[in-house]
């Protein structure tokens, strides 16, 4: 389902059903008292973005050890699960899927969670889906006993009803990653505490899971890169192990076909920043990347930046786990705010991320390797969950007010800090490949 389908299914579909719940829910409290015992199996829900589910990963290792990782339950869309696939908390039988490609789809996905979820007696569901409707009555319908979420008790915001046996009040000066796990931590929180968290909570980028690609992935991504490399260069690939400039890498994320399209740095920008990057090393070879959509004007984008020698576009052609093994063997990563920049936290590569419509304070990826770079204006960010996400901004000056001198300045202060490179195989791979 298209985002303007889903976002009116919420408002004129999601207001009733979170009244009609609400009124089920008060008949049934009275006859059944709130849940006070330790939770046994939790389900998360995360339906959507996996960016943010990467900031969500510390709320999952706390989960982890209050009920162990076979107790460990999560619940996606079918399109965003391949992120669930690489972190190492849930085992497979344990996520759940809905296809949401359209509302048939969508029912019969919802219907079979329900079935699923009570055969497995969860007793615990965590809404990590802000303030949507339709997360909270999914949450209610997985029968869970005990429900966590964000409420909005006198604040002004959408109407979600009073579906949670736990609830939260959101704090929108905190980080993502702090919210996610305060929702863990309020398990832990007295019953009669409202609203909750009263407790402080840090979330420290310590706590992220790395992605460790194996040897041979690293070994086919390694010839994969000197193959196009020499390819552009000569115009055939010689046989045998070919080796690509030993130089710096950077990769170049320029999300040419972003849903929230406000979140784009213009594309003439990324190309002035790979020509000066050329500029700086004649050993340096840049990278661009993107999903299937993006190919056609990512490879246009690379043939305006320089050489196919020295700039190759693999938009469309690595899946999510050939992606996080690109990000071990480059050095740099520049891109607007996006999904891509979370998964990089996974790797040791460094991310500069740019912001312009969201805010670093609530986004930043949780990495050390992380350079943040904002405009800073009056009216930045206009996009959050109170507005589900959509603006009304038809000008995002906030992007074109970040210069290419500043980006290239992080970038390049970014490569100077790195080790030295190492032969690919040495340098990254994983321990007892």
């Amino acid at each position: 389902m298209d985002t303007k389908r889903i976002r009116k299914l919420d408002r004129f579909a999601g207001k009733p059903l979170c009244l009609s719940l609400t009124v089920l829910e008060r008949v049934r409290r009275t006859v059944r008292p709130r849940a006070g015992e330790p939770p046994k199996k939790i389900l998360f829900l995360k339906l959507i973005e996996m960016g943010s589910t990467v900031l969500a990963c510390p709320s999952f290792e706390e989960a982890t050890g209050m009920v162990g990782r076979d107790n460990l339950y999560i619940l996606v869309f079918e399109s965003n699960r391949a992120i669930v696939d690489i972190l190492p908390y849930f085992e497979q039988d344990n996520v759940l899927t809905i296809d949401d490609r359209s509302l048939p789809r969508f029912v019969l996905g919802l219907l079979r969670v329900m079935w699923r979820t009570r055969r497995e007696k969860i007793d615990t569901a965590i809404d990590m889906e802000g303030l949507t409707r339709a997360s909270a009555i999914i949450t209610y319908l997985t029968g869970a006993k005990r429900r966590v979420g964000f409420h909005n008790f006198s604040a002004e915001g959408p109407y979600r009803g009073r579906l949670f046996t736990i609830e939260l009040g959101y704090a929108f000066q905190h980080h993502t990653a702090r919210m996610f796990l305060s929702l863990v931590r309020a398990l832990e929180a007295p019953l009669d505490q409202v609203p909750k968290l009263k407790r402080t909570v840090e979330v420290s980028p310590d706590a992220m899971p790395r992605f460790e690609p194996t040897l041979q992935e690293l070994e086919e991504m390694e010839t994969g890169l000197d193959q196009r490399f020499v390819a552009g260069s000569s115009g055939t690939t010689p046989r045998g192990r070919i080796r690509a400039r030993r130089g710096p890498r950077v990769i170049l994320n320029p999300n040419c076909n972003d849903q929230l399209p406000l979140r784009k740095w213009p594309e003439d920008r990324f190309v002035a920043l790979g020509r000066r990057l050329l500029g700086t090393r004649d050993d340096l070879t840049l990278i661009l990347t993107g999903n299937p959509s993006e190919r056609a004007p990512s490879e246009a984008m690379a043939r305006a930046i320089g050489p196919a020698d020295r700039v190759i576009s693999m938009a469309g052609d690595t899946s999510l786990r050939q992606l996080l093994t690109l990000y071990h063997l480059a050095d740099v990563l520049v891109s607007s705010d996006s999904g891509p920049c979370h998964f990089a936290a996974l790797t040791p590569v460094h991310v500069v991320a740019l912001f312009g419509p969201e805010t670093p304070a609530l986004y930043s990826p949780l990495s050390d390797r992380v350079t943040t770079i904002s405009a800073g204006l009056a009216c930045s960010p206009c996009l959050n969950m109170l507005n589900h996400r959509l603006s009304s901004c038809t000008d995002p000056v906030c992007m074109r007010e970040i210069p290419v001198e500043t980006v290239l300045g992080a970038t390049l202060e970014a490569l100077a800090s790195r080790p030295q490179r190492l032969d690919a195989a040495q340098a990254r791979a994983p321990a007892g490949s």
